[in-house]
């Protein structure tokens, strides 16, 4: 019984989580890109740029093992995002057929301009909250990083 109860719980916050977790980003990139003097970027080429700037010097199949998705969606993104401007391809200097990737200048200023919007938009949000439920957002914050790690594998 106790484990009927305790799954139903789990059941339940799942969905509650799933409930809040998209519409939670949507909201934060559409708060974003308003005050954003450049047109927005797709999704999946937003999801590129976060994983070169975490891990400058990445390979086309490295990124695409993290995003999840075949290497040559990768290569395609890669393409558009060097034409763009924001994406560098260097050469490996260990196997001269696999390419290197790297942020550009401008793809760094752009990207801390879109971290900056998005977290002057969720402080003004949190700002709204009263003490008591800041401080229930900050508690749950190790606990939905182990939830992150375990859906990643880590943990």
């Amino acid at each position: 019984m106790t484990t009927l109860r305790n799954d139903l719980g789990a059941r339940e916050l799942s969905a509650g989580l799933l409930a809040v977790i998209g519409p939670l980003r949507r909201a934060l990139r559409r708060a974003a890109r308003q005050g954003l003097a450049v047109a927005p970027l797709p999704t999946a080429q937003v999801e590129l740029l976060r994983v070169v700037r975490l891990q400058p010097g990445t390979s086309v199949r490295e990124a695409a093992q993290q995003l999840g998705v075949a290497a040559n969606t990768v290569s395609t993104l890669v393409n558009r995002l060097v034409a763009a401007g924001l994406l560098e391809r260097g050469q490996d200097p260990d196997d001269r057929r696999a390419a290197r990737l790297g942020l550009t200048p401008l793809a760094r200023r752009r990207v801390a301009l879109w971290r900056d919007q998005r977290e002057q938009a969720l402080a003004a949000a949190l700002a709204e909250l009263d003490a008591e439920e800041r401080e229930a957002v900050a508690r749950a914050l190790p606990a939905l990083h182990r939830v992150l790690q375990a859906l990643e594998g880590g943990g």
